[in-house]
């Protein structure tokens, strides 16, 4: 009798564990809200951007632009001072999901070398697409949620 009662508990316990996971993986996967207007659409999670044209990367969950200077990292708020007058929305971003890409920049800088001076991508800001609209500076993010309120 304790061998069954010990083994139901077991299974009992490894399903709500494995129901758990699946939800933190869910919650995990998806961070839309978080990405910024300038950002390419398309894409439910994005951990980094990197911007090839000016070889920066960008932490999406800290809002921190990450780049080389005089041979150390820095973690910035804003863009370096020669790319101040950069167009986000306009230039090439590459999703990155990975943990520190930029510790292995090199692969980075030679794979999408071919996407600096590329224009053709759309961003968040210019999408249509509703699940973007949650997102505070998006053009249709009012609208969004004044239909929301009104369905409450």
């Amino acid at each position: 009798m304790k061998k069954i009662l010990l083994l139901s508990g077991f299974i009992l316990g490894s399903i709500l564990f494995q129901e758990a996971s699946a939800q933190l993986r869910i919650s995990i996967r998806a961070n839309i809200g978080s990405q910024p207007v300038w950002g390419p659409s398309g894409y439910d999670r994005a951990e980094y951007y990197y911007l090839p044209e000016i070889d920066v990367f960008y932490n999406v969950s800290r809002r921190q632009y990450v780049y080389e200077q005089r041979g150390r990292w820095v973690f910035s708020a804003s863009l370096p001072r020669q790319y101040r007058n950069y167009d986000l929305y306009s230039g090439y971003k590459v999703v990155v999901n990975d943990n520190r890409p930029y510790r292995n920049a090199g692969m980075y800088r030679t794979k999408y070398a071919t996407y600096k001076n590329n224009h053709n991508q759309e961003s968040i800001r210019n999408s249509k697409d509703s699940r973007y609209f949650k997102i505070k500076e998006h053009p249709e993010h009012n609208n969004w949620q004044n239909r929301n309120r009104r369905r409450n």
